[in-house]
């Protein structure tokens, strides 16, 4: 017998290159990346992938600098991408990321109309 509830598609979120970074950095690019899928979630209905892939550069001197590329991937021909979102600080390379990637979004799909249909 079914449940009568509908399956849903499983929500992928795929990180690249965190394992490099510190147990603390880890958790603040989870944290952050949970808070912009559900807003990315609510803006794509029907979203396949979310790809984050961080990148620190000069790990080995006394600050290191972080890049970030964030890849949302829909069923459509529309594949979002961020681009030039790095930063000294990880909270803030994060933010770049996810918010160019909105921009994308609302600029393509349209999703700031305020007039109402």
């Amino acid at each position: 017998m079914s449940s009568g509830k509908e399956k849903t598609k499983e929500e992928i979120i795929q990180f690249v290159g965190v394992s490099s970074l510190a147990p603390s950095e880890q958790e603040v690019v989870q944290i952050l990346t949970t808070e912009y899928f559900d807003k990315i979630k609510r803006a794509v209905h029907n979203m396949t992938n979310l790809t984050v892939h961080v990148k620190a550069h000069n790990a080995e001197g006394n600050r290191k600098k972080y890049s970030l590329h964030v890849r949302v991937q829909v069923p459509t021909k529309n594949t979002f991408e961020s681009c030039n979102a790095d930063d000294w600080e990880l909270p803030r390379a994060v933010h770049k990321a996810f918010e160019d990637v909105q921009s994308q979004i609302r600029h393509k799909l349209h999703t700031d109309i305020t007039r109402p249909r």
